[in-house]
């Protein structure tokens, strides 16, 4: 197995964490990271992408979040309206649905277009 995470100055990991982390990374599996605040999750999660070469999503997440408000809705029929009307249509639709017509990054506060 490779061992892409070792830990670092900024975050030194127990042995444990370091397999846990390296065997997710070799087996291309998430790995559920919990803890109460101020534990390290999200420097773990900073160090871990580090290592690897890959960016950081960060998704914050409560107990009301779906699943599904983290995947990416895509409207073919708002979005074929669009491409018809031009931007025009783009800016009345954001503004009167709350979201981008060309699709939206689900999230509890925000709407993002592609």
């Amino acid at each position: 197995m490779n061992d892409a995470f070792r830990g670092y100055s900024a975050y030194v990991a127990t042995d444990d964490l370091k397999v846990a982390v390296n065997a997710a990374i070799a087996l291309e599996r998430p790995l559920l990271v919990k803890g109460e605040p101020g534990t390290g999750k999200t420097v773990l999660a900073i160090e871990i992408a580090k290592a690897v070469g890959a960016p950081l999503i960060e998704w914050h997440v409560k107990s009301t979040t779906k699943a599904l408000q983290g995947l990416y809705e895509y409207d073919a029929v708002t979005r074929l309206r669009d491409s018809q009307l031009g931007d025009t249509a783009s800016r009345i639709s954001a503004t009167t649905s709350g979201a981008a017509s060309c699709g939206r990054l689900s999230s509890p506060t925000s709407a993002q277009c592609c």
